[in-house]
């Protein structure tokens, strides 16, 4: 399986030859970009989707709605999409989601959990890997939203792999 961070929150997932886009977690501007996607007809979809929704703030959706977190599985993983995730997950959701091969998780603050709140639901989910998303990135990004390494601070314990490019190989031999 191959992940390309494409931006923001934005992935292509691909296996067997098949690719998904995933940002549509809720209906806002800077997500759901649908007319930015291009539907090619493909071979047999080899990944199971499953979802839960869960709050965009911590007032259960009054400030800014409803998210939807998106579960994928293919070639015997499981990657995790938070999408804009403002809340604290439930005791069921976080045992939903444990143990995870990949978490794509929020990290400044704002419009999504912070930068601690996600240091500690990674060392509560054990994921083996974390793709931090919806931060910003020197002029890229809102700039209310903190930086990357505001959140990889507050994970000294955890090693922290950087990649050359936008693609990640989740089935080569060097990825753990």
């Amino acid at each position: 399986m191959y992940i390309t961070w494409l931006g923001h929150s934005c992935f292509r997932l691909e296996s067997a030859g098949y690719g998904l886009v995933i940002d549509i977690s809720h209906h806002h501007f800077d997500h759901d970009c649908l007319e930015a996607v291009t539907l090619l007809p493909g071979g047999e979809n080899p990944f199971t989707v499953e979802t839960f929704s869960t709050f965009h703030d911590d007032c259960q959706g009054a400030l800014r709605g409803d998210n939807t977190v998106h579960i994928f599985r293919a070639e015997g993983m499981t990657v995790v999409h938070l999408g804009d995730l403002g809340c604290a997950l439930t005791a069921a959701q976080e045992e939903k989601i444990s143990g995870c091969d990949v978490l794509m998780l929020p990290v400044g603050g704002t419009y999504t959990i912070d930068a601690a709140a996600a240091a500690e639901l990674v060392r509560r989910l054990h994921p083996r890997l974390v793709l931090p998303m919806h931060f910003r990135r020197g002029e890229q990004g809102f700039p209310e939203l903190t930086t990357l390494e505001d959140f990889l601070s507050r994970l000294p314990e955890q090693p922290v792999h950087r990649l050359t490019g936008e693609t990640l190989d989740l089935t080569s031999k060097g990825t753990s």
